[in-house]
């Protein structure tokens, strides 16, 4: 069965400053419990903010190591999901199920891709 990678993307800028609220979390929690017992949600998680991380970059046979934040970045990935589906649909309406229980002033973009067993 393919597996897919949920990439979570949010404007840091427009991001609630108080982060998820406590309705929001159980709503997540409640879902991916549903998705794990569905044996769909292989792995979760959130990112921590850009400001603590580091882009590590190789251009031209040079490589550079970078500290957040990275302001230029309208969209950060701010957290992924790995799950297991039957195809690309599935995987989808899941995500969109994610979307969903967010509240109506999040932002939120889900880039899905599915990922190339070697």
């Amino acid at each position: 069965m393919p597996r897919y990678l949920s990439m979570v993307q949010i404007d840091e800028a427009n991001a609630p400053a108080e982060g998820p609220s406590p309705e929001l979390m159980q709503r997540m929690g409640e879902l991916i419990e549903e998705m794990t017992k569905a044996g769909v949600m292989l792995d979760t998680a959130g990112l921590t903010p850009t400001s603590q991380g580091t882009r590590v970059r190789w251009e031209k046979g040079e490589l550079t190591v970078t500290d957040g934040p990275f302001t230029e970045s309208k969209e950060v990935v701010g957290g992924y999901a790995i799950i297991q589906a039957k195809d690309k649909a599935e995987a989808i309406e899941w995500t969109k199920r994610f979307l969903k229980i967010h509240e109506e002033h999040w932002t939120v973009t889900s880039e899905v891709r599915e990922i190339a067993e070697g």
